[in-house]
């Protein structure tokens, strides 16, 4: 099963539109986990019209008609994988411990809100994801989004993609 990571999208504060490599890469999906910060409704509406799956949670910038329609935390089973999403995770020191203690029986958590890249394991095995930002880099070199690949049961393969400056 190939898996689209996204997060902080930020459409359209940070950008009018996702980049076209992302575009290509929800394509391309089984699966497209969102991680919040979506900031408007439409994105949501976009991506749910061209994906062939989504699995998506609200962020600390999403209003209203947003958290209407997602929830804070999202599971599922992909691939025999159990996943969890969630947009924030707290401070980076003892995230893993921490998200492990919250998400207990998971496989992969997949979250946002820093914008930056993140790919680490807990102690138990927890894997967790942070694609970072396509749209709004911060402090890091590059716009970045992930791809997974899950079959059963496992995480097989992760890749981190960056997106050229233009």
């Amino acid at each position: 099963m190939h898996v689209l990571l996204l997060a902080d999208t930020h459409v359209p504060k940070r950008a009018r539109d996702l980049p076209a490599p992302v575009w290509a890469a929800v394509d391309a999906a089984d699966v497209v986990i969102h991680a919040g910060d979506w900031v408007d409704v439409a994105l949501l509406d976009a991506l749910q019209a061209r994906a062939a799956s989504l699995l998506g949670v609200y962020g600390n910038n999403d209003g209203p008609a947003l958290r209407a329609r997602l929830p804070e935390v999202a599971q599922a089973e992909l691939g025999g994988v159990r996943v969890s999403v969630v947009h924030e995770t707290g401070p980076a020191a003892g995230r893993e411990q921490r998200c492990a203690a919250q998400h207990p029986g998971r496989d992969l958590l997949v979250f946002g809100h820093s914008h930056i890249p993140w790919d680490t394991v807990a102690p138990g095995g927890l894997r967790l994801l942070n694609p970072g930002s396509p749209t709004d880099r911060r402090r890091q070199p590059y716009c970045t989004y992930m791809t997974a690949t899950l079959a059963a049961g496992a995480i097989t393969a992760v890749e981190l993609h960056r997106i050229p400056r233009q």
